[in-house]
């Protein structure tokens, strides 16, 4: 009996083995399941809009099949993989990387919201837990976006399989770890573990105080930084639609025919409307934006700058001198009329040091950032060129063995 009871104590963790399997395959399956759904979700959104489209297009330009591979190349496109077109008039392939990002806040919106779903499901029924939903569902959207990529490989926009295979995994990958951690309630636990991996200045002068400190960590002001910034964007945008009204409706009404064509450019203005913001942001910060090799939109001149830095300096200088002269006055009179600096002098210093800094290098920081871009769209003409002539060397080739081939087919006719 005694040999029997030690024999059932020793088999009693293996036999608990397939129990803890059957408890935990559920929450793998159901993970596994909400990744696959969200990725259908989203694949199936915008094939719908696009069958739309080409539905009601009065001429359009290929079969559904060629409207479904557009749908799976624009999925992946909304994930920031960036796809390559065939049918360019050189010949030579050519990259199609802007991101609607307008698209991008689907898939990313799906994947949180099934991550976190299927944690919240887990207070209830003993599913899955935080690892095995982000597993799961990771897996699940990966395997639809696997086939999604194979289908569009087809098609005339084929994807970049080494942008597909990096961006793709790494927005389902961030936005899944969002939605479990959402679902946990924001614990401070996993960010601070993340950030304590900085050295401990950068981390003192980007949080304030070390992780775990309490109050002085403030989340959300990068977000509030950003959130301003890019409004201010899109309010300039707004501005210069209202301002060239005119001209932005005659654009529109030039770019296509027909009301299927108007709202398929409509929606893809829709889509673009954040990145417009981003550029605005952009030109109203000075950088500006390219368009196109050797095209450059900017505000920021040599004469604009040198003028803003001089404003910046004549600036300065008034408040160096109100706060001179609010720091100083008299206390009597004779030897003691005035004591604190004299503020005309102080502020005509100040006028003088800021102005012979700061406009140099103000010029000298836009001098160097010209350079650099222009060598950069020096480089890009020069692929452009390469390519080009490389795409016209080809379809010479071509011309001259398809004439070789017919003049052998006549000879040999004639024969």
């Amino acid at each position: 009996m005694t040999v029997v009871i030690q024999m059932t104590v020793r088999r009693s963790p293996l036999s608990s083995l397939p129990a803890r399997l059957r408890d935990r395959s559920p929450g793998l399956a159901a993970s596994v399941v909400s990744g696959a759904l969200a990725a259908g979700l989203g694949l199936g959104s915008l094939a719908v809009l696009v069958m739309v489209l080409w539905i009601s297009s009065p001429y359009p330009d290929s079969g559904p099949g060629g409207a479904l591979h557009v749908a799976a190349a624009l999925w992946l496109l909304a994930h920031g993989a960036e796809l390559v077109r065939t049918d360019t008039l050189s010949g030579v392939p050519a990259p199609v990387g802007v991101t609607p990002l307008l698209l991008l806040v689907l898939p990313v919106w799906l994947v949180h919201r099934a991550a976190r779903d299927v944690v919240a499901d887990d207070e209830d029924t003993a599913g899955a837990a935080g690892w095995t939903a982000f597993a799961g569902v990771v897996l699940g959207y990966l395997a639809v976006g696997a086939g999604a990529a194979l289908y569009a490989a087809g098609g005339e926009l084929r994807p970049s399989w080494v942008w597909t295979g990096v961006c793709v995994p790494a927005v389902v990958t961030v936005a899944a770890g969002a939605g479990v951690w959402t679902a946990h309630g924001r614990p401070r636990g996993p960010v601070d573990s993340v950030l304590l991996l900085l050295p401990a200045p950068v981390r003192r002068l980007v949080l304030g105080r070390t992780p775990g400190g309490g109050s002085g960590w403030r989340r959300g002001r990068p977000l509030r930084g950003v959130a301003l910034l890019v409004g201010g964007g899109a309010l300039l945008l707004a501005s210069s639609l209202v301002w060239h009204g005119g001209a932005a409706r005659l654009s529109f009404l030039q770019l296509t025919e027909g009301w299927s064509g108007r709202f398929a450019v409509l929606l893809l203005c829709v889509a673009l409307v954040p990145n417009a913001a981003v550029w605005s942001l952009s030109y109203a910060l000075g950088p500006g934006f390219e368009l196109g090799a050797g095209q450059e939109a900017a505000v920021w001149t040599r004469g604009r700058t040198a003028g803003t830095a001089g404003l910046a300096a004549v600036l300065c200088a008034a408040s160096v001198t109100l706060l001179a002269a609010l720091a100083g006055g008299p206390l009597g009179v004779a030897a003691l009329a005035w004591f604190g600096p004299v503020w005309w002098l102080t502020g005509g210093a100040a006028l003088l040091w800021t102005a012979a800094l700061a406009i140099p290098t103000a010029l000298g920081v836009r001098a160097w950032r010209c350079r650099e871009r222009r060598d950069r769209r020096a480089r890009k003409a020069r692929r452009a060129r390469k390519a080009t002539v490389a795409g016209r060397e080809t379809r010479r080739n071509r011309g001259q063995a398809s004439r070789t081939v017919a003049r052998m087919i006549c000879i040999s006719t004639q024969a």
